[in-house]
């Protein structure tokens, strides 16, 4: 995007046609402390065994563990990691008027025999690499 060695316009020239500072040419970006990473790992260690901590908690068990963190940096680990406190929400759906509603057609059956019926359902399960997927099929 940007040419340094460009015969006509200068660096300077280049980045008021795009509309964007000088600073960004030279900017280094810095990768992430061994502090940073210590207290991420400790935090994922964490929100496995305990997913309902939320900031305030996760910052004093983390102050605890001789870790000067304060809430906003916890928030900022969780940003950075896709992390979110579990809790139960208020249910706000409601019913749209204009869908069907379709019938329970297993009311009133006696199941006798296998194949007569069939459910299933999926879940996911995290994993340290990420996440897999469970298929749970009955008959």
């Amino acid at each position: 995007m940007i040419e340094p060695n460009h015969n006509k316009l200068t660096i300077i020239q280049q980045y008021k046609l795009l509309d964007s500072s000088r600073s960004t040419y030279y900017y280094q970006p810095t990768g992430i402390s061994e502090q940073d990473l210590k207290i991420m790992a400790i935090i994922d260690e964490t929100y496995t065994m305990h997913p309902y901590y939320g900031m305030r908690r996760m910052a004093k068990y983390l102050q605890a563990q001789g870790f000067s963190v304060g809430r906003k940096a916890v928030r900022r680990y969780y940003q950075i990691m896709g992390l979110e406190a579990v809790y139960p929400k208020m249910n706000l759906s409601k019913r749209n008027q204009v869908h069907k509603i379709y019938p329970y057609l297993l009311k009133g059956l006696e199941v006798t025999y296998s194949n007569q019926v069939w459910c299933s359902d999926i879940t996911y399960i995290r994993l340290q690499r990420g996440f897999v997927y469970l298929v749970a099929i009955m008959d």
